[in-house]
Parts: C-alpha cells; structure tokens; sequence
C-alpha cells in the first residue's frame, strides 16, 4: 500500500504494557493536570462551545491569554449573532446606517465605512450580499489605549487576516471607526457565510476567548507591554471610580458567606489600594466599616457599581448633547424617564437626539425636551422598536405596562377545557356571550407567539395546541416585549413647532387648543415656546374664520384643517397615479388595494388604489402587514370596520 493510504487507529492500551506503561501514563496525565488542560474527556458536559471553525485554537488562545494578562495590553471584544430572516435585513440596514452617524470621527463627521481591500466601502453592495445570510455577526472591538493610534483601520484589517487563519476561511466584512466616547472603538459588521458560501459557523469557544486574544496581542504588539507605573496608575484611578473595577471583583472573590473582606495584604500596594476602595464605597454606602480591619459588602454591590456607571454614562450623553445644543434645561434627578417609577407620567416634548445607548445589544435613545420644562433621557428598546424620528419633531413618551394579557388567561382556559386545544368556535361554544371579532384577537395574539417561538402550535383546522404552561409562557413573552420595547413613543408632529403656527393642516397646537392648554406646560423652557405658540395659532384660526371671536377651537375646525390638508395632497397623487381622487362618506364601502402609507402634516394616511380613481382614510399600525394587498371595509363615523382576515370584519377605530 502507498504511503499516503496509512491510517493509524488509536486504540485502548494493551493489557501486556504492565506497571511501565501504566506509570507513564500517570505521568502524562499528572503534567497535563499541572498545566491546567482538563483531563477525562468522558465526565464533561457536553455544552457546544467546541462546535464551529477555531475550537481548538480559542482554547489554546485563552489560556496564552490568561498567562500574559498581567503586563499585556487589554482589548474589549462584544460579540452579537444576529438572524436575519424577512425582518433582519431592513434592521441590519438600519444598524448601518446608525454606525456611521455624524458626530462618530475625531473631527465630529460621519463615519467613514471600510473594509479589507477599500476605505470607503459601499455599504448598500454590502447589505445586498447579505440577502440570503442565514445569519450576521457584529463585534465592537475597542483597545486598551486605542487613543495612541492615529487610525485604527490598519489595526483592524490585521486583526481580522488573524482571524482568517485562525478561522480557515476568508471573510466578507466592513467596519467603522468611533471616537465619540472615551475609549476609542470599532464596529465590524461579518457576513455569516465562509469562501464557499455555506453558513459560518464560529465556535463559542474563539467568540469568547480567541478573538480578544488575538486583538490584546496585537495591541502589546503595536504600543509594548504594559509598564508597572502604567498598572498602578490605573489602579489608582480606580480607587474613587463610581462604577464596578477591578478592586470590586478582587473584594468579591474575597468575602466569605457573611459578606466580610479585610483590606490587608502581602503587598503594600495592594492594601493601600483595598483600603482606599473600602472607604470610597463607605461613602457610597455600599460597605460598613466594622472593626478590626473588617468591612461588610453591601448586598448587590456589584449591580449598584453596574448602575451608577451607566448612570454616569447617561449623564454625561445628556450634558455633550444639551451643550451642543446650547440648551439650558434642568435634569438632574428628573433625566431618566421611568427610572424608579412604577408607572410614570407621559412626557410630550422636542425630540433633541436620538443615539445608541448599547451599541453591542443595539438599543437606542431619545433626548426629549420637555414641555414641563426639564430634558429627558429615555431608553426606547431596540432600534427597530421605534420607527425613525426627525430631530425638532414633538413626541408623546408613555411607559409600557408589563403585565399579562386577559387573552392569555382566556385562550388557557379555554384549552384546559378542551383537551389543550383552543379555536374560535371552541372560544364561542364555552363562551357564548363573546362575539368573532373578540375571538380572532386571540388568534392574532397566538400567531404572534407562534412567530416568536414561545410554543403554540397551529394545526392545519386552525385549532391551536395549547400546553399546560402557556400562561408562563406569555408571562415570559411579555417580559421579552417589554425589554425590547419599554415605551410607546407617538409622534405628535414630524414638524418642528415654529413651522405649526401658520400651517393650512389640522396640527398637534390645534388639538392642544381643542383640549385647552394642559397644566404640565410650564412657563419655562420649552413650555415657554409652546404657550407663545398656541397663542399664534390661535390667533391665526381666528383671522382664518376657523376659530370663533373668543378664540374657542372645537372638533370641527381639527375636521375643517384635516380636510384641507388631505385634498391638497389629492391633487399632487392624482397627477402623479393618473386618476381622480374620490372621498368616502360615512356609510360607504371601501374596497381596492393598499398601496402605501402617506405622511400629512395632519396625520397618517392610507393610500387606496381602485380601478378608476383613490381615496385616503385613516392609517392603523395593523394595516402595515397589508400593503400591496387587497383590502375591504365599511367608513363609519366612529372608524371604519376592516375586512382583512379572509373575509371576517375586524373594527378598528380610526
């Protein structure tokens, strides 16, 4: 046989080896324990960490890192897997987008998008490649002293040819640099396929070790090993820190079960950096002095430390935003919206700047300014949670509840009853009281989670299996909502407020009027504009004819302006489709397709293609998952009655 045709196989070691053999391998085994490497393969829990490209090499990454984590340099890896799926894509096009805002460079311009081969990259022709990905990774890598670097582009595009070796493949990727905090960062965006276009898939095991591994190394590399006065002047910077450092983790590994540490140690150094830690979190009250040389911990110290970091954060957001505007607002103790508060008042303001508040979970945040004379901060979820917003348009803020669902406990009664099957004709034979329309809220509530995987299962009857702890279930499916979707953020006006003083349109000043002036419009900041402004208002209705002479503004006049403003934007769709527009009277079917969402400065509209002609009605978050299709409905006086689900009226108020 050839040479290249031998195949060894590996079997168990032969009974005639005797005491030798048996001793050697007792020496191997007792190395392998000195140098850390786990032994009996056989008891370990099986958790998926070595399945995907670069297993082997980020454990053996990892522990070079641990032995070199005193003087190298330190480097931050976040690392995202993202589905992409229908909804992914538009979200990955969104985060593009928001990575290369302005104010993101040195210079304070928009980020500039590269790649392996380019400095400018096109971000669209990336996006296209990604349209059938199963998958995206997103990393933010930022290195200990980055700011020493007077570009990171050349830092990055090595660390990522390591990252192809390691990983044996060549990458798709493209990444923008941020120096809008402090500490220098990069955001990289991987396409989730290799170089012969199946499904990357990389080990946990070099997601959570191998790739900082490889950034630390290049960064001692480029910038030397890290020197003892550098290391004790961190640590001393760390001793009056208000967030969680290296000291609080030493002191938390420390303390036995009743929360007890001392701050004496071998090393003088180490002690003075223990004491002086201790006596700052006193004056936190976040440790009790108790004698001795004993401290007590406070119990959840390291979330309290996690807390009043991001706190800081926020704070200083608040304070670059407000200056760069030149706005002096009040907001202190009053800046994070529903920080504390069970169930917070809404807030209606001036939307100041909306940013990414966890650039690594990809969650956002509104800077409000408020009509009650104070700025807020407001953490609004994931970035496509809340559609896009202009900076200067006025916004209504509300907490979202989080709390379980009556249909929850409905559709789990009525499947406790039935076997674990729920239906709407098993809803309407337990509950004969309950009409179609109620009973298909339901239906839409189970399809929801089914999409979201929460369980339920639809059978080809349209019955639904229903298992025993579906209430936990949603409980946990809410809880999930209520995370990535914290608040309900309404946009009053996409205009800015100086341009609604004159507007031919039923504008948010007019139904401010029509409901009279709310107390919680202060005479101070923006509340001050406002007032000023629906007293111009008011005055321009009353030179209109609209309002009467002692400037009353009722229902009729919000229907006048409304009107107005929906037959002048008719006229430019009817030029632009061709055909008449046709208004619909109380009482009249509407019947044709859904073509698209049109934005008036009175509201939002639906635009409704027929054979001959078009009409606007009022638009419904519900008839987003509709267009492009044919719709049905009656106008009523109090909404209009859609037919969407094959045929069945659903009212919806408009």
């Amino acid at each position: 046989m050839s040479e290249d045709a031998f195949e060894p196989r590996v079997g168990k070691m032969r009974s005639g080896g005797g005491k030798r053999a048996r001793k050697y391998a007792s020496r191997i085994i007792a190395a392998a324990a000195r140098a850390g490497i786990v032994t009996g393969g056989r008891n370990r829990t099986f958790d998926g960490s070595r399945i995907g490209r670069g297993a082997s090499m980020g454990r053996l990454l990892g522990s070079r890192d641990r032995l070199a984590a005193f003087r190298g340099r330190r480097a931050v890896v976040k690392t995202r897997l993202v589905r992409l799926g229908a909804k992914g894509l538009p979200a990955a096009r969104a985060h593009l987008r928001y990575i290369q805002r302005d104010g993101v460079t040195r210079e304070g311009s928009p980020g500039t998008l590269y790649s392996a081969e380019l400095d400018q990259a096109e971000g669209k022709a990336f996006i296209e490649r990604c349209d059938s990905d199963r998958h995206q990774f997103r990393f933010i890598v930022s290195a200990e002293d980055g700011a020493e670097y007077p570009d990171l582009k050349p830092f990055v595009r090595r660390l990522m040819t390591q990252v192809e070796e390691d990983l044996g493949t060549k990458l798709d990727w493209v990444a923008v640099d941020h120096f809008n905090t402090g500490h220098p960062h990069t955001h990289i965006m991987l396409r989730g396929v290799d170089d012969q276009g199946q499904n990357l898939v990389i080990a946990p095991e070099y997601l959570k070790h191998g790739f900082r591994a490889r950034a630390a190394e290049l960064v001692t590399l480029d910038l030397g090993p890290r020197t003892t006065q550098e290391i004790e002047a961190r640590l001393r910077h760390d001793i009056d820190a208000e967030r969680l450092t290296a000291i609080d983790l030493k002191l938390l590994r420390s303390m036995d079960a009743d929360r007890l540490v001392a701050a004496a140690d071998r090393d003088p150094f180490q002690q003075s950096l223990l004491a002086g830690r201790l006596q700052k979190l006193a004056t936190m009250d976040l440790a009790d002095n108790i004698g001795g040389g004993s401290w007590r911990l406070a119990d959840g110290l390291e979330a309290a430390l996690r807390s009043i970091g991001e706190r800081g954060d926020i704070i200083r957001t608040m304070q670059r935003e407000l200056t760069a505007r030149k706005l002096d607002r009040p907001w202190i103790g009053r800046s994070l919206y529903g920080a504390g508060d069970s169930d917070p008042q809404p807030i209606v303001g001036r939307v100041i700047a909306r940013g990414l508040a966890d650039e690594h979970r990809d969650r956002h945040y509104l800077l409000v300014d408020g009509v009650d004379g104070h700025a807020h901060y407001v953490d609004i979820g994931r970035s496509d949670a809340v559609r896009p917003i202009p900076d200067g348009a006025i916004v209504r803020v509300s907490a979202r509840r989080l709390e379980l669902r009556n249909a929850d406990r409905v559709v789990a009664e009525v499947a406790a009853a039935n076997g674990g099957r729920y239906s709407i004709d098993l809803h309407l034979r337990q509950d004969p009281t309950a009409t179609q329309a109620f009973a298909e809220t339901h239906v839409r509530r189970l399809e929801a989670m089914r999409r979201a995987g929460v369980g339920v299962d639809r059978a080809v009857d349209e019955s639904w299996t229903i298992p025993t702890d579906h209430i936990d279930r949603a409980a946990a499916y809410e809880a999930r909502r209520h995370r990535d979707q914290p608040v309900a953020v309404e946009t009053l006006s996409s205009l800015p407020l100086e341009q609604l003083q004159r507007a031919d349109a039923a504008t948010w000043l007019d139904r401010e009027l029509a409901e009279g002036r709310p107390p919680s419009i202060r005479d101070a900041g923006l509340g001050r504009e406002v007032r000023t402004a629906l007293a111009a208002r008011r005055q321009w209705l009353i030179e209109q004819g609209l309002a009467g002479e002692d400037g009353s503004v009722g229902q009729p006049v919000i229907d006048a302006l409304q009107r107005r403003d929906m037959l002048q934007a008719a006229d430019g769709l009817a030029r632009a489709l061709n055909k008449p527009f046709a208004e619909i009277a109380n009482g009249a079917s509407i019947e044709g397709k859904l073509s698209r969402l049109v934005e008036l400065t009175s509201g939002r509209f639906a635009l409704i293609e027929r054979a001959h002609d078009f009409t606007l009605v009022p638009w419904r978050p519900m008839l987003e998952a509709r267009i492009g299709q044919q719709v049905g409905g009656i106008m009523r006086a109090d909404g209009i009655s859609w037919r969407l689900n094959r045929g069945r009226s659903v009212p919806q108020i408009s």
